[in-house]
């Protein structure tokens, strides 16, 4: 099923970035399962597809959209969404929880990025819109070199310059600048209070949390509410 299918079936409109980014292959990460990170992997790393190296992020592929679409409806689910909500998932984290469109609050043709927790009943908004969400994603991640995975800083940097090679064209000029800028510092090591440990990457969390500020403010960004009663 592609998006123009899926907006048929589920009477919804995507945001053009979303149609553009299916059109430009961003959106083909094969299909997940025991052998996806050793053959398919390889294969899209020098040229990645939709935040393909971000943290915790996996994106969902469009033909499983519709699966993961039924499930958050099915009146059977366990999470009792309010019918008010329109969650139209794109990706997930590891632990099954998903980013979703906000489409219930469409503001001219786009919609909020929100983060809906399948354990609990909030969500989280991420960003004004998917545009914002990817920019901010990318500068999160050049703050923290996944040290945990024992990954090299010469893995890490070429991981910025393959991203911003593909992501670069979704972006405003002024951004794009600003994470060139960012890509040609020197790594560094600092203390992040958010995970309570010492981190490594090419901005500090404040910094991070700055930018942000910044260049996409968004009066709801970090704002939770419940979905469910």
């Amino acid at each position: 099923m592609i998006v123009v299918e899926l907006e048929r079936k589920y009477n919804i409109v995507y945001p053009e970035l979303y149609k553009q980014l299916e059109q430009d292959k961003m959106l083909d990460v094969g299909v997940y399962g025991a052998t996806w990170y050793a053959e398919t992997f390889p294969k899209l790393k020098d040229n990645p597809t939709l935040l393909l190296f971000s943290d915790d992020f996996e994106l969902c592929p469009v033909a499983s959209v519709a699966g993961e679409i039924d499930w958050l409806r099915d009146p059977e689910n366990y999470m009792a969404i309010k019918a008010e909500y329109s969650f139209i998932p794109f990706a997930k984290n590891g632990a099954g929880d998903m980013y979703c469109f906000l489409m219930s609050e469409e503001v001219e043709g786009d919609y909020p990025i929100v983060f809906v927790w399948h354990d609990d009943i909030e969500a989280t908004y991420e960003a004004k819109n998917l545009r914002d969400f990817i920019f901010k994603r990318i500068v999160s991640d050049m703050s923290l070199l996944d040290t945990y995975n024992n990954v090299s800083d010469e893995e890490f940097l070429d991981s910025v310059s393959a991203t911003l090679k593909t992501h670069s064209r979704y972006l405003s000029v002024d951004k794009v600048t600003l994470l060139e800028e960012l890509s040609r510092r020197p790594l560094i090591d600092y203390d992040n209070e958010s995970y309570g440990e010492q981190c490594r990457g090419l901005l500090t969390e404040e910094e991070y949390k700055e930018i942000i500020t910044k260049h996409i403010p968004y009066e709801k960004m970090n704002v939770s509410f419940p979905y469910s009663e």
